[in-house]
């Protein structure tokens, strides 16, 4: 069974190497629909997304973000990617952010038990967006690494961010640099349990996928 909605899942890549050129304000607000729109629990709709298309402020973010991540650097066999490096694959990428023309920092509640999950449903849902209408996408964790010092914290009172709020993680958009997307990793297989019913002898199921 296929669609274009399973299509799009399917197709999506990472992208870490971005045009210089900014995004439309029709692509962007398509995308912050789409993360505006993804579930959350309760229905608290808790997650601010703030925007920056700030060339000097997403520069110095993304090197304090580089500079604050304990990331170990990769090897000849496990790495992130060949096609794109990551920061932990590449030590001379001092910009965490890669030069992404929109950084949208998703900032959530401290004391809510499921904030960070409603902030990544809500990136995972701009990420989908942003493929679909042409756009490369990348998702930043740890977010708060990026505002620790006092640049940093000065950007979140000059951005008038609660102090009872966090930065969880990053969407990075922009055009993507290379025409051709990375390569899809082959799927492992063994990931899926099947469960079927419960018989006398206890629960009976199909074992791993094949």
């Amino acid at each position: 069974m296929t669609n274009e909605v399973l299509e799009n899942m399917m197709t999506r890549r990472t992208i870490r190497r971005f045009r210089e050129e900014q995004i439309s304000e029709e692509e962007l607000q398509a995308v912050l629909d789409a993360g505006m729109y993804a579930p959350s629990a309760g229905g608290r709709q808790g997650v601010l997304f703030v925007v920056s298309q700030n060339r000097e402020i997403n520069e110095k973010l993304g090197r304090i973000k580089r500079n604050n991540s304990t990331v170990k650097m990769s090897t000849d066999t496990v790495y992130i990617s060949k096609e794109q490096p990551s920061i932990a694959d590449d030590p001379n990428i001092f910009n965490a952010f890669y030069d992404a023309p929109t950084v949208v920092t998703l900032f959530v509640p401290k004391n809510f038990l499921f904030a960070p999950y409603d902030a990544s449903a809500a990136a995972e849902n701009m990420l989908l967006a942003a493929h679909s209408i042409g756009l490369g996408g990348c998702y930043i964790g740890s977010a708060w690494e990026s505002f620790a010092d006092p640049y940093g914290q000065d950007v979140l009172r000059e951005w008038n961010i609660r102090t009872d709020y966090f930065a969880a993680l990053h969407v990075l958009l922009g055009y993507p640099k290379n025409e051709q997307a990375p390569m899809a990793k082959a799927r492992k297989e063994g990931r899926i349990i099947r469960v079927t019913d419960r018989t006398e002898g206890g629960m009976k199921h199909n074992g791993y996928d094949k």
